[in-house]
């Protein structure tokens, strides 16, 4: 993180000329080859400076790569549902034409739905869009037949690097069969994100797509630019360089194999409390896992924001919530928590089941309880009165551990709903700059 600090990496203008940055130039060109190597493509652009911009360039790479092969009706994107959640988005701004795959009841691509796809749209077929592993949190093992069948009806693949922290050093998007891959600097390379910033989300490109990465008026080429500077958000790759050099290649070997463990360690801990929704064929999760709290749901009346809230109270901000499937949690460890992190999780996870059993069982009123009332302020749990059917300590302390160290939530439960529904806007009208 230091160097982000030194003028020499900072402050220099995005437009400095060529002889003023050749040290600048040259970590630059090194991180694009690194990461050309990592993903087994033949090329690598930085100037995307954020996942989602990465989407955007890379897929208009595949449309020009269509258009100047006399083929600009191939317009449409074939993209399953278990994709991440932004791919849609981005097909459409370039131009393509959405069409949904289904998955099956294991959270895989339904390769017979594909197949039928690939040839009803065969004359307009121009990509796919595959999340791997998939936003359930499966390596999909038909990944390989999958870009097959694109590639044999003309198409190009399009692989969302959003998870390529569960594959760097094992296996790559070149070498799987993609012909483009976005790569989140921000999440996989080390990058702190968060807040809207800041991003990088370069693409790696295979040999015959090239030429169509992103071009830039500095570097003396204008097609296909997306980002306002050559490089997009060029200062803080060297916090990717320096991960990437301090790391070296065991070390990110070890980061995805510990990425991969984190996940499976939490699914095998919490499988009996609650359900693991999607597993490989061996019962593996890849780097993320989706928890189902609909059965307990149906059970009890609790719902996954009524565990979310109280995951507060343990000192946690909940993991994704309802997505990709709704009444779920996805929890994604990554490779930065350590056992003691992961074991203070599912400690309150497996607590947060026992409260759930007392609704279920009676004991616990279904409507008035720490669940539904969560979460627990200092000023509720410390005024004089407390007017519920429950204890001050089970509100703020429900497992020992939070006596040495407890997070107090600033605010108790909020309509979330009726706020998103009901916006109030604070900032004065037009009319009051008349006045001044």
């Amino acid at each position: 993180m230091m160097p982000v600090t030194w003028p020499e990496v900072g402050s220099i203008h995005p437009f400095s000329p060529e002889e003023q940055t050749g040290g600048y130039r040259l970590m630059l060109k090194t991180l694009e080859k690194w990461l050309a190597e990592i993903t087994q493509f033949a090329a690598v652009s930085l100037q995307p400076n954020a996942g989602s911009q990465g989407e955007y360039a890379g897929l208009l790479a595949i449309r020009r790569y269509h258009q100047e092969r006399n083929d600009p009706e191939r317009d449409v994107c074939l993209i399953p549902l278990s994709a991440h959640g932004t791919n849609p988005a981005s097909a459409v701004m370039a131009g393509f034409r959405v069409v949904p795959i289904e998955c099956d009841e294991e959270g895989n691509i339904d390769v017979e739905a594909l197949q039928a796809k690939c040839e009803e749209h065969r004359q307009h077929l121009g990509a796919l869009m595959v999340t791997y592993p998939s936003t359930h949190g499966v390596f999909e093992e038909t990944i390989l037949t999958v870009c097959e069948i694109i590639h044999s009806h003309g198409g190009q693949v399009y692989m969302d690097g959003a998870n390529m922290n569960a594959q760097v050093g094992l296996c790559s998007p070149g070498g799987i069969g993609a012909d483009v891959c976005h790569l989140n600097l921000h999440k996989t390379f080390c990058i702190p994100h968060g807040g809207g910033g800041p991003g990088v989300g370069p693409i790696g490109v295979a040999s015959h797509l090239v030429e169509y990465l992103p071009g830039h008026a500095v570097l003396g080429d204008e097609e296909g630019t997306v980002s306002a500077s050559p490089w997009g958000s060029a200062s803080i790759n060297v916090i990717s360089w320096m991960y990437i050099r301090m790391m070296g290649a065991a070390g990110l070997v070890a980061a995805t194999k510990v990425a991969l463990l984190n996940a499976n360690y939490i699914a095998h801990r919490l499988k009996n409390y609650f359900p693991v929704l999607y597993t490989g064929a061996k019962g593996r999760v890849a780097h993320e896992c989706i928890i189902d709290l609909r059965p307990l749901q149906k059970e009890s009346g609790i719902t996954v924001e009524d565990v979310a809230k109280r995951l507060i109270d343990y000192g946690f901000h909940a993991p994704t919530m309802s997505w990709p499937v709704a009444g779920t949690l996805m929890i994604e460890p990554t490779e930065s928590e350590s056992k003691e992190e992961l074991d203070r999780f599912c400690e309150a996870m497996v607590s947060i089941h026992g409260e759930i059993q007392k609704v279920i069982n009676g004991d616990w009123d279904s409507e008035n309880n720490a669940l539904r009332r969560a979460p627990h302020t200092a000023e509720m749990v410390s005024s004089d009165e407390w007017n519920r059917p429950y204890s001050r300590e089970l509100a703020a302390f429900p497992v020992s551990r939070l006596r040495d160290h407890k997070f107090w939530p600033a605010v108790g439960r909020i309509d979330n709903v009726h706020g998103d529904r009901n916006l109030v806007c604070t900032c004065e009208g037009m009319e009051a700059y008349l006045e001044d």
